[in-house]
């Protein structure tokens, strides 16, 4: 259940943070930085392979945000309640900057049902915020 409500609370801030807006430099460019949590449990137990990972990745992120992106291994946590057991578990985090959005949202929202719905999850954590962003090549 706190699971489901911390989703709900991500994705009413993430609507909110995906209107605001920055004011940047010349050399940098008002874009949005979305992070996706992505737990790795199934059922409680260990469950999305790297394998897995990949192939998801491959067939329902990159495709939506061809442009590039950042995946992070990380170590995440939760529990469902006050009363319950901490539960850990490997994530990723996948970093995407773009132009901010409902195009971005949208596309957003779709990895997020894609996942839920591959793996069976209770929820995916996304982070929205503005951002200013340059690439320096050289």
């Amino acid at each position: 259940m706190f699971r489901l409500l911390l989703a709900a609370l991500l994705t009413t801030i993430a609507t909110t943070a995906g209107a605001q807006t920055i004011t940047c430099t010349a050399n940098h460019t008002a874009m949005m930085q979305a992070e996706l949590l992505f737990g790795r449990n199934i059922d409680g137990r260990a469950g999305v392979t790297e394998k897995a990972w990949a192939r998801f990745l491959a067939e329902e992120i990159t495709p939506r945000f061809p442009d590039g992106l950042t995946v992070y291994d990380a170590a995440g946590q939760y529990r469902e309640n006050p009363a319950a057991k901490i539960v850990r578990e490997r994530s990723k985090i996948v970093m995407i900057l773009a132009e901010a959005g409902d195009t971005a949202m949208a596309r957003i929202d779709e990895i997020v049902a894609a996942y839920k719905k591959r793996f069976r999850q209770k929820s995916v954590g996304v982070v929205i915020k503005p951002a200013c962003v340059s690439f320096h090549a050289s």
